[in-house]
């Protein structure tokens, strides 16, 4: 048998990341969001306002509230090497081997952080480290266990063809889950940076209020996974004071085993027959990175709207010569 334990760590520096090139000023949005300060029959600046053209009450003409291109670019982005990261984990591992039966274990205890975990995540413009967060990929333990166990039937039977031969295998993993990723497509931060079609989530977040999350440990209830009265939509002219992800989603406890049957005919001959399944135990799983919606701006927000495979079983027969 052999133990092993060790740290693991990395730091990521001028990763790609993607930055909208052309956002709205949400202090111009905000001077022309009332009637008293634009022009009579000009529209007020608001929400997904940013190439609209306005006229102040003195006469003055705004063509769209983007800088540094204007309206004639849009909503655009580039692809910038602001991201940054961080991991750090404790991890070990056992390795056994018997006459009968192996088994290789590792365990992680683990954190990962950064400002933006894939392109579908827009850095917010004024402030690069804004969104800094736990990664969408972070998992904070994970147990993953695979094994190997010779059934003694030839110990208690007579030893056959029909008694040797058996052997039960498998993969097991317990670990908790993804953090659940917040978003707000509403634009109350006036910048304008929602989906463009490469980033799925743009920089707005919700608000947030400190108290409890009174996360749901049992999603089968299908009551919300969190208390979804700690979020609010964000003011006019403010992106969001909720970090991008701050809890975790449900876990992951799975069973995938194998019932094996060696028949040897010859010495260079050999039959195995298989009963695979795959999350065994039939336990539902909820994990994911969307499992549980975070969009604000859903009806369905907070609550748990996705779920793995159930149990899926198959037979298998390989001959070997």
């Amino acid at each position: 048998m052999i133990l092993t334990l060790n740290y693991t760590g990395s730091e990521g520096h001028h990763l790609i990341a993607l930055l909208p090139a052309n956002p709205g000023n949400p202090a111009l949005c905000l001077g022309l969001s009332q009637t008293s300060e634009v022009a009579p029959g000009s529209p007020t600046c608001g929400p997904f306002g940013e190439n609209e053209v306005y006229t102040e009450s003195n006469g003055t003409v705004v063509n769209g509230t983007r800088a540094p291109f204007g309206n004639a670019i849009g909503t655009t982005a580039y692809f910038y090497n602001y991201g940054n990261s961080v991991y750090s984990s404790l991890q070990a591992s056992l390795n056994y081997t018997g006459k009968h039966a192996s088994l290789l274990a590792g365990y992680t205890y683990g954190k990962s952080i950064d400002n933006a975990s894939s392109f579908q995540e827009q850095l917010y413009p004024y402030n690069y480290n804004l969104r800094r967060s736990i990664s969408s990929f972070d998992l904070r333990q994970s147990l993953v266990a695979s094994y190997r166990y010779e059934l003694p039937f030839d110990q208690f039977l007579a030893a056959n063809r029909y008694t040797e031969g058996w052997s039960l295998t498998g993969i097991t993993r317990f670990s908790t889950g993804v953090p659940v990723t917040l978003f707000d497509f509403n634009d109350n931060s006036l910048i304008g940076s929602g989906n463009n079609g490469v980033n799925g989530i743009g920089a707005d977040m919700p608000n947030f209020t400190p108290g409890p999350l009174e996360i749901n440990h049992n999603p089968c209830n299908a009551q919300p996974y969190f208390n979804t009265s700690l979020f609010q939509i964000a003011p006019l002219g403010s992106p969001g004071d909720a970090k991008r992800r701050f809890f975790y989603g449900p876990g992951i406890e799975n069973w995938d085993m194998a019932l094996l049957k060696t028949i040897s005919f010859r010495e260079s001959r050999s039959l195995e027959l298989r009963l695979e399944t795959f999350n065994t135990f039939n336990h539902a799983q909820f994990d994911g990175a969307s499992s549980v919606n975070g969009n604000i701006t859903s009806s369905t927000f907070g609550q748990v709207v996705s779920a793995a495979s159930p149990r899926i079983a198959q037979l298998a027969a390989k001959f070997s010569f």
